[in-house]
């Protein structure tokens, strides 16, 4: 018999016709979106699910489904997964690192240039009909090229967000839990390492690529964005809840930095209101990885890992809890 498995939302397919080939696969391709209570009862009875961060897997999901063996997210988080739960139930967890660097590297310089030179703002003004005429302090942003970009949270992506600002002849500093060598330090436009304070007061512009813990909520907060510029610019294309956004949305309306370029929220997709309000902000759902090639990759790699673990028998290749073996 095979072994059943659950695809939480609507995915490509090809995958679909992929995993059919080893699994009895149950798929919610309507996309519809669950309750917690809902999807749990769309587990029962299975061996495997295939999530995305969007669907809680908890301690509830793991005590009502005793079968489940293993629980792959299409995506590089997984704050969704509560993997001490997931460890001692015995199930494998898994993500999807390394296939979207680059794109979602290539989507934060596009959320960062299009912050520091007032695009969408701007755009909504000539959509309005309200461009009249040229002047000298139209719309007027912050450079880019020669100023200095600061990371917070210096893994894959970050790295490859540093080597894109070689063209635009920026210096990088780089604040992460763990500083990198030297040769990674040389090849991400020779980064410098400084403390998470210093990097807020130096940089022109602040991107944040952190993965989400309980450690890392908040990372920035009222305290933080009061050490910005009054000139710099804040992108946040990691998680919600590394900024606290009812503090970001004070500073914006205040002035105390310049602008901000958002792709993820506090309890996305439900993000707070006063966002609209704002001008000086830049605005994306969550598609720092969304083109064809990388989402499909994606999808592929969290199929990887299933095949893996309920077909193969084997260690799935991006396996988070390698303790749940032992279970």
């Amino acid at each position: 018999m095979p072994a059943k498995i659950f695809v939480t939302r609507a995915i490509f397919p090809e995958v679909l016709e992929r995993l059919a080939q080893y699994f009895e696969v149950e798929s919610n391709q309507e996309d519809r979106l669950f309750s917690e209570q809902e999807l749990i009862a769309k587990v029962h009875g299975k061996d495997g699910v295939l999530a995305t961060t969007a669907e809680p897997m908890r301690a509830a999901m793991f005590v009502a489904n005793p079968g489940l063996k293993a629980v792959c997210n299409m995506a590089v988080g997984y704050n969704n997964i509560d993997i001490a739960a997931a460890t001692a139930a015995g199930v494998l967890a898994t993500n999807t690192p390394d296939v979207l660097n680059d794109t979602t590297a290539d989507f934060g310089w596009a959320l960062l240039m299009a912050t520091a030179r007032r695009i969408t703002e701007s755009e909504h003004y000539l959509r309005a009909g309200q461009w009249k005429k040229w002047s000298y302090d139209g719309f007027v942003g912050r450079d880019v090229h020669g100023a200095t970009l600061g990371i917070i949270g210096m893994g894959r992506i970050g790295q490859a967000i540093a080597r894109r600002s070689t063209g635009f002849d920026m210096q990088v500093v780089y604040h992460n839990r763990s500083r990198l060598s030297p040769e990674q330090e040389a090849r991400a436009n020779n980064a410098r390492y400084v403390g998470k304070d210093e990097l807020l007061r130096q940089a022109d512009h602040v991107m944040l690529v952190l993965p989400y813990s309980p450690q890392s909520h908040h990372t920035i907060g009222a305290a933080e964005l009061a050490l910005m510029k009054p000139e710099a610019t804040l992108v946040n294309l990691a998680r919600g809840g590394i900024v606290d956004d009812v503090a970001l949305i004070a500073a914006l309306k205040a002035g105390k930095i310049a602008g901000a370029g958002l792709d993820v929220f506090e309890n996305e997709p439900a993000f707070h209101p006063d966002f609209l309000q704002l001008s000086n902000v830049v605005l994306t759902p969550h598609i720092a990885s969304a083109t064809r090639a990388t989402r499909l990759a994606m999808a592929n790699r969290a199929a990887d890992n299933l095949i893996a673990a309920l077909a193969m028998k084997k260690t799935p290749p991006n396996l988070l809890n390698p303790e749940a073996l032992k279970s």
